[in-house]
């Protein structure tokens, strides 16, 4: 009995929302008396016994470029022979991207119970129970998996990993690589910047700014605070921002630890896709603009005046660092 964790990467760098999951892997391994395991598929530059910093015992390596881009049927087939191989009873998954596309596979795979976007450790004091968001974030459900091989996707950001100076063992897992049924003919990657799924600290903006000559407020403060930038669907649609920055119902869902609204009024859609952010800022110069009732923090007033007093304050602040 174990629980095995599935490390996305990308270009070689596991993502922050993987390693995320390897810490809660890792405390539901502490839980139930067993031990946390891994398993990286594709070429990594990463020193992977440093994974024992986030409570993993053993990393089972597949070294092979074929594995670099994903094909989910394939990670599916691998995985599940490793959680054969080392008789896992929980996996877990980073509720990404991928992780959403491998996980529902092993799930009718293996037979196996899942609970997608977690936001808490299992409850194990009767059963398994899981907590996770419903209703696009307004409400929370506590599902039992009753399965003998349990299933879980974390939500990003949802768990802080308690790093150790622990080294874990890396080695090499066996397995028939088959040709892929897609084939990846072509990738274009946004470059310099910070992707939107991984970032700390997203500065958002809608239609309040009044049109894309004056996104430099939002990039300003940015390129200050080592952040990304973001948009609202009208502002993607209008063209202003490319729909790679646009956040909400419709969009991309993000949960980064600082959350900026410029000029957002914040409908519905668009809260549903940032409501998990740790901290939500919002700057309208609408007192009775929806956002405000969801935000930890308001400011009523024209962006066009609060934002250059917030970009020169925090030039201020690091300049005396």
């Amino acid at each position: 009995m174990s629980v095995l964790i599935f490390l996305d990467q990308s270009d070689g760098e596991i993502k922050k929302s993987s390693l995320e999951a390897a810490a809660y892997g890792a405390a539901i391994a502490t839980q139930t008396g067993t031990t946390a395991e891994a398993i990286i598929l594709g070429t990594v530059k990463e020193d992977l016994t440093s994974l024992g910093n986030y409570g993993i015992s053993k990393v089972h390596a597949v070294k092979n470029e074929a594995l670099n881009n994903i094909d989910a049927q394939l990670f599916t087939k691998i995985i599940a022979e490793a959680a054969a191989a080392i008789g896992a009873t929980v996996i877990v998954f980073s509720n990404n991207f991928n992780g959403k596309a491998i996980a529902p596979r092993l799930s009718v795979r293996l037979k196996a119970g899942l609970v997608s976007g977690a936001i808490l450790l299992p409850n194990t004091s009767h059963g398994f129970v899981v907590k996770k968001n419903v209703f696009s974030g307004k409400a929370f459900a506590d599902v039992a998996i009753n399965t003998a091989i349990k299933i879980i996707s974390l939500n990003p950001n949802a768990y802080t990993p308690v790093l150790t100076t622990a080294t874990a063992e890396v080695v090499d897992f066996a397995t028939t690589i088959e040709p892929a049924k897609v084939q990846v003919t072509d990738t274009n990657k946004v470059v310099g910047e910070i992707p939107l799924s991984e970032a700390e600290i997203v500065i958002s903006g809608g239609r309040g700014l009044k049109g894309p000559e004056n996104w430099g407020l939002v990039t300003d403060l940015a390129k200050l605070l080592g952040a990304a930038t973001a948009c609202s669907r009208p502002v993607a649609d209008i063209g202003w921002r490319p729909h790679h920055e646009h956040v909400g119902q419709t969009g991309l869902a993000i949960a980064p630890n600082l959350y900026f609204a410029i000029g957002i009024s914040g409908a519905i859609q668009h809260l549903a896709g940032v409501n998990r952010s740790k901290t939500i800022v919002v700057i309208n110069k609408d007192p009775e603009a929806p956002f405000f009732k969801a935000a930890d923090y308001g400011i009523v007033g024209d962006i066009f005046e609060v934002m250059p007093k917030i970009i020169e304050a925090v030039k201020k602040l690091k300049s005396s660092l």
